[in-house]
């Protein structure tokens, strides 16, 4: 391979017809418009050197940005990495702010840059264009109309003393921005498409951190308790190491030989520029694609250690990695209806794209304000000292059932008010791990926070007393929350008792010793579970059924906003990349069921495959607005139930199947949005998160075999480092209520929770009167009622208790709600930002405690006090049931 000095720090000034960009899985560089002559460089030179007094935020977006216009680009400008280099104007105009990556305040618009150009040259669709005073600047500041409030952005846009690189940005995109002010808060509404983006220090860190996260969270998912190493650390982690290899690696150019197919004659750079924001954004999707443990690598465990049946590395490899790239392969179905539209805002896409832009944003402040940058540190830094607090110090802060510890033995006082196997009618918990568990409150937006909480106090804490204390289906002999199977003596479910020494139902044994019995507030959550499974589908056809069908005609579903129009600089990638990828993927599953019996024949695969493409739009558009999950697990595991009766491995591969397929393709538009949202090129997205896939599962897998090689007795409950495999337990009860037992004997006709069937019509009609209503009066209340979110709340209960939601909804009137009214600007400058503060500061002082004080000498370096211990020594913490139970004859 032959070297060269660059011509430019971008190597820029290569050709490329059309204005068509082209980006490969090889940090290329990025070709841009030739130059223009006849702009003096040397007072253009001095004018780029300028410092800004208006307290405003410099872009480090080239003005090349989307505009039907060519920049005008001076000559022999020297980079700051070799001063003996030439350097684009491009790269020049954009490399101050590079320095920091990319970004401009939420709060602030940018001010035009005075740089001039030339109306001939460049084909890129148009932007709409503001209204501008003779010499190009916009003479008053835009103002946006929210539903409640009208706010000026603060900034002055006609100040003589703004940078004149940040003057001419303004002018071209026009000051046009999202309609949305969640959007406008988090999202930079310009682009550089010269930003390199698959560079090798992208692939290097994203690759290890890659693996670094899968192996640890595995590890982390193995054992009771035990942390979780979240996208936000990660996305914190990536940027000192961008920082560093962007001054580390050697700046220089080689030349790729011509004669190599498909990337002969390009240039190829270790270290195209400074670490930007596109690069990190790559980096963030790359680990997020290895947040958990596959789904289905809990079936592989529960097969070998319950069922005793060893299925091998290839099938492992095969049938995750299956799973993982056919959820990936439904991105296609929903690119159109979920990433184009501005209304489709995924709310926690934007809080990702605000922690990004805070880390590369360089802000100037005027008066002394703070910072967003500064606020993150201050606040994360609070976060993680905070939470030794609550998290070893005084564990009782966390769980704070304080009416419990005034009367700690009395049943229906700790039923009602515990935190543990109680209802948690205390309303506070000082833990952000405990207000953040279902979602961060600062993130969901207000009105799903509503329906949230209606939902919960309507199921928990109406329903689920009455029918508690009333005894309906034997309830009172049960713990009022929870999450584990009972039989008809109050006690666990004890599963080995009904089956037989080949692991098959023994019909005669399980009616001898009992049908399964369920805690009410989880009976309650299979009521809920039947009612989704339909109301989630007619609610999207009443609401989204016209957009669908534009889309499925090739319209558009509503007009484009500025960050797709910015987004037309960059080719889509083809629906049959994502169709080979299908079938790559479905034929790996049909593979692994074929090479190991699992008792699942083939064209019960279809049917796996089904169930996710019928329910991806319906769960996508509410968790794309809501930022609420809503889960279809129950569907997923009574259709196989049903077909495969007596066939326990089989329902846990189509469960696995089903769910992780869905789950997959919802992660993966999530990541999508976030490119829309920073203008990664849609192919740079495509190979990142491929790649990332394969590298992930293969690291897992790896990390499994050697663990289970090197760990003899793992997953059993005597382990002496805790690695007892919780999530086992939990797939294995489901595999035997579902697998075994089957839903015919639980749900079926004469089944103690027969009525949970008719959820599935009631869940069906739910959504008609709250759609005609809201058809006859389209400014009323009901508006903004969602009962698919309405619903979903109960999903969540047990494990999680009303102290979760409690604390929850408060947080979101604090801030969601008052702050954001009274306070808008203040909102919109660190609503998003103290979120990822708090979830950063709390997860590693989670992994600190963990590390530090819980996994050496077996968890014994802890404080036994009074307040470690007093919500232990409660009725909640044991779980004493309303009514007491005969232990031979039971109930």
């Amino acid at each position: 391979m032959e070297s060269r000095p660059p011509r430019s720090t971008n190597d820029t000034e290569l050709h490329a017809s059309h204005n068509v960009f082209s980006y490969d899985v090889f940090a290329f560089a990025a070709p841009t418009t030739p130059r223009s002559p006849g702009l003096d460089s040397t007072s253009a030179g001095e004018r780029l050197n300028e410092t800004s007094s208006s307290g405003t935020l410099s872009t480090p977006y080239s003005s090349m940005i989307a505009t039907p216009h060519s920049i005008a680009r001076p000559s022999n400008v020297y980079s700051r990495h070799d001063p003996q280099t030439p350097m684009s104007f491009t790269s020049r105009v954009s490399s101050a702010a590079l320095r920091t990556a990319s970004s401009r305040p939420p709060f602030a618009f940018l001010p035009p840059p005075e740089l001039g150009y030339d109306s001939s040259s460049s084909p890129a669709t148009p932007l709409p264009q503001s209204s501008a005073s003779t010499n190009g600047v916009p003479s008053t500041v835009d103002k946006y109309q929210d539903e409640k409030f009208s706010y000026p952005m603060d900034i002055e846009v006609g100040s003589t003393s703004t940078r004149p690189c940040s003057k001419q940005l303004s002018t071209i995109v026009g000051e046009e921005d999202s309609p949305y002010p969640e959007v406008r808060a988090s999202v930079a509404n310009t682009d550089d498409p010269d930003m390199p983006t698959l560079t090798f220090r992208m692939w290097l860190i994203g690759i290890t951190l890659c693996v670094l996260r899968a192996c640890l969270n595995l590890f982390f998912d193995l054992r009771w308790p035990s942390p979780a190493i979240s996208e936000t650390l990660v996305a914190i982690l990536a940027y000192p190491f961008g920082k560093a290899l962007d001054r580390m690696l050697p700046i220089r150019y080689w030349t790729i030989p011509p004669s190599i197919p498909v990337v002969g004659g390009r240039a190829l750079s270790l270290n195209p520029g400074p670490f930007n924001i596109k690069e990190h954004t790559l980096v963030y999707m790359m680990s997020s694609v290895a947040g958990a443990s596959p789904y289905g690598m809990n079936m592989i465990i529960t097969t070998e250690k319950s069922y005793g049946t060893t299925l091998g590395t290839g099938f492992a490899f095969l049938f995750l990695l299956g799973t993982e790239i056919t959820g990936f392969a439904f991105v296609a179905i929903g690119r159109s209806l979920f990433i184009h539209p501005a209304s489709i805002i995924w709310p926690n896409s934007l809080v990702t794209s605000a922690l990004l832009n805070t880390l590369h944003a360089e802000e100037e402040t005027r008066n002394g304000q703070m910072t967003r940058y500064r606020f993150f540190v201050i606040c994360g830094t609070g976060a993680f000292i905070y939470y030794f607090l609550p998290g070893y110090l005084f564990t009782g802060l966390s769980a704070f059932s304080w009416v419990c510890w005034i009367s700690p033995n009395n049943v229906v006082v700790n039923q009602l008010f515990g935190t543990v196997t109680g209802l948690g009618m205390g309303l506070l918990t000082f833990d952000w791990s405990q207000v953040a568990y279902l979602k961060s409150p600062l993130v969901i937006p207000w009105w799903a926070s509503v329906n949230v909480i209606l939902g919960f106090v309507l199921f928990s804490w109406i329903l689920a007393p009455i029918l508690y204390y009333s005894n309906v289906w034997n309830m009172g002999h049960l713990p009022i929350m929870g999450y584990s199977a009972y039989d008809r003596f109050g006690l666990p479910y004890d599963t080995h008792r009904v089956l037989t020494p080949d692991k098959q139902l023994n019909v005669t044994a399980y009616q001898e010793y009992s049908p399964v019995y369920l805690p009410v507030t989880f009976a309650l959550t299979y009521l809920v579970a039947f009612m989704i499974t339909t109301s989630i589908i007619v609610q999207t056809m009443l609401y989204e059924g016209p957009a669908i069908l534009a889309a499925l005609r090739g319209t558009k579903v509503e007009d484009d906003d500025i960050h797709a129009k910015l987004m037309r600089h960059y080719p889509e990638v083809p629906s049959y990349y994502y169709v080979g990828v299908f079938i790559v993927g479905f034929s790996m599953l049909i593979g692994a069921i074929q090479l190991r019996d699992v008792g699942m024949p083939i064209w019960s695969l279809f049917l796996a495959m089904i169930l996710p493409l019928a329910y991806l739009i319906p769960c996508a558009y509410i968790y794309a607005k809501s930022g609420t999950p809503v889960p279809i697990n129950l569907v997923a595991q009574i259709i196989p139930g049903a077909i495969l009766p007596g066939r326990p491995i089989a329902n846990m591969v189509f469960k696995t199947c089903a769910i992780q397929s869905l789950a997959r393709g919802l992660s993966f538009l999530e990541d999508l949005k976030l490119g829309h949202y920073l203008k990664i090129p849609p192919y740079a997205s495509f190979w990142a998160q491929l790649v990332a896939t394969i590298i992930s599962v293969s690291a897992q897998i790896a990390v499994k075999n050697a663990l289970f090689a090197a760990v003899p007795d793992i997953c059993e409950p005597s382990q002496p480092n805790n690695l007892v495999c919780p999530s086992k337990g939990i797939f294995y009860s489901a595999s035997i209520i579902w697998g075994l037992i089957g839903a015919s004997r639980q749900f079926g006709k004469g089944s103690v929770y027969n009525f949970h069937v008719y959820g599935l019509v009631i869940g069906a009609l739910l959504p008609i009167p709250i759609w005609l209503w809201h058809r006859r009066h389209p400014k009323s209340i009901v508006r903004h009622f969602n009962i698919s979110v309405f619903l979903s709340a109960q999903t969540w209960v047990p494990p999680a208790t009303g102290v979760n939601f409690t604390s929850y909804f408060i947080v979101a009137f604090l801030f969601q709600y008052l702050l954001r009214v009274r306070r808008h600007k203040v909102w919109a400058k660190f609503n998003y930002i103290l979120s990822c503060a708090l979830e950063a500061g709390t997860g590693i002082a989670v992994i600190v405690i963990f590390l530090a004080l819980q996994l050496p000498k077996a968890g014994r370096i802890s404080f036994n006090w009074w307040g470690n211990t007093v919500w232990l020594n409660t009725a909640d913490a044991i779980g004493v049931p309303y009514l007491t139970t005969d232990p031979d004859k039971g109930f």
